[in-house]
């Protein structure tokens, strides 16, 4: 039998069952409440920044690590909003979005077969990200209605061949934004057991219900062993345009950068540019942005809770796992978001796809609710009539 041309990494993950979810929206004519971008225009500040880098000439590429410009305006909001001093020169690291920054970070710190801590729910790239590194995912399941972690089961998750764990917050798909107190635990074990925290905290100005976003790498002893990736994509409704980025102490920055480039070369330069100004005028953009999200949450709980689902009130990002147990629907949650997509021209994303086991997800199916008021009001209108 002829030998397979196929790297068996590429057998334990699927293809991204939220970009299926679209495919399938756009197939039916359903309304796409399933991948996280926004259907609304980014601010005009940002898209005139934009035309006027490309109309100067901004076309070749930037330093690979990011334009200076870029990461100075970065380690200048970083360092207003929580006093964290990056180095825009050695710690700063602009990548092609949060995406390719997870993936950088996974293949410049971990070994093959080291073990790294995941809190399910988590975003679906982890498990193919550390699939590609060579990592052993460990997972500690977040429960209940506010998603909350067991203190021994995470403490139990720890071992001496712990290289890292990841934490989202504000977390996708749940909402959860992590406490003070949660963070603090998982700072304490890192530092027990030496190992790294690595943060996505792509939806750090999205946020609710006057809740504050806390980075890991402000707590006491995780500045040098805390790897922050962000990005712009989320804030500023620019999803397309790529653009993330890693802050990291300059022993982790460097493998990091020699990865990156490796890997993407760089993000794209004229937008980069506009990334720039964005940053450096949206200190009074974050608040109409969370005033935004706060509405469009309340329009989607509604329509969501009316049609019979149950609600976690996500603390931030923008996503709701809506439990359908109610409804009655005799099948899994594969089925019924081909069903909701099918019959009913709604698509969200089936909540197994954000567990290791699918039975823990069978009954949640997840709505994005990054979509204009009118969107929304469709989705609403055709929920209403299932």
């Amino acid at each position: 039998m002829p030998r397979s041309h196929v790297a068996a990494r590429t057998s334990v993950f699927t293809e991204s069952v939220i970009r299926e979810m679209t495919r399938l929206a756009m197939l039916h004519g359903a309304m796409n409440l399933a991948q996280g971008y926004p259907d609304f225009p980014a601010p005009d500040f940002i898209k005139r920044a934009a035309v006027e880098a490309i109309n100067a000439d901004i076309n070749q590429y930037a330093i690979t690590w990011g334009s200076p410009r870029l990461r100075r305006a970065i380690a200048d909001k970083t360092k207003r909003f929580y006093g964290l001093d990056f180095d825009p020169d050695r710690e700063i690291t602009v990548t092609c979005g949060a995406t390719e920054a997870m993936m950088a970070v996974l293949l410049a710190v971990v070994e093959p077969g080291d073990e790294v801590i995941v809190f399910e729910p988590f975003y679906e790239n982890y498990v193919p990200d550390a699939a590609m590194s060579g990592a052993k995912l460990v997972f500690v399941t977040l429960k209940g209605a506010g998603f909350r972690f067991d203190p021994a089961e995470l403490r139990a998750a720890f071992s001496s061949k712990t290289r890292a764990i990841i934490v989202n917050t504000p977390n996708n798909p749940s909402g959860k934004v992590f406490t003070r107190d949660e963070l603090t635990q998982v700072a304490a074990l890192c530092q027990e057991f030496d190992c790294l925290a690595i943060t996505d905290e792509i939806y750090e100005h999205i946020l609710y219900d006057g809740r504050q976003h806390i980075p890991m790498a402000t707590l006491p002893g995780m500045y040098d062993r805390t790897v922050t990736i962000s990005g712009l994509s989320k804030t500023f409704s620019v999803t397309g345009w790529r653009l993330g980025y890693v802050l990291a102490p300059p022993v982790l920055s460097e493998p990091i950068r020699k990865v990156h480039d490796f890997l993407t070369v760089g993000a794209p330069a004229p937008l980069q540019e506009a990334g720039a100004v964005a940053i450096e005028q949206s200190d009074s953009y974050y608040p109409g942005l969370r005033k935004m999200y706060q509405e469009k949450r309340a329009q989607l709980l509604t329509a969501l809770r009316e049609s019979g689902f149950g609600c976690h009130v996500p603390e931030g990002a923008y996503y709701i796992m809506a439990d359908f147990t109610a409804l009655g629907f005799e099948g899994d949650d594969a089925a019924f978001a081909r069903h909701l997509i099918e019959k009913v021209g709604v698509a969200p994303v089936p909540g197994s796809s954000f567990y290791r086991s699918k039975e823990a997800g069978s009954h949640f199916v997840r709505f994005t609710f990054s979509k204009s008021q009118e969107t929304l009001a469709e989705a609403a209108k055709r929920l209403a009539g299932m």
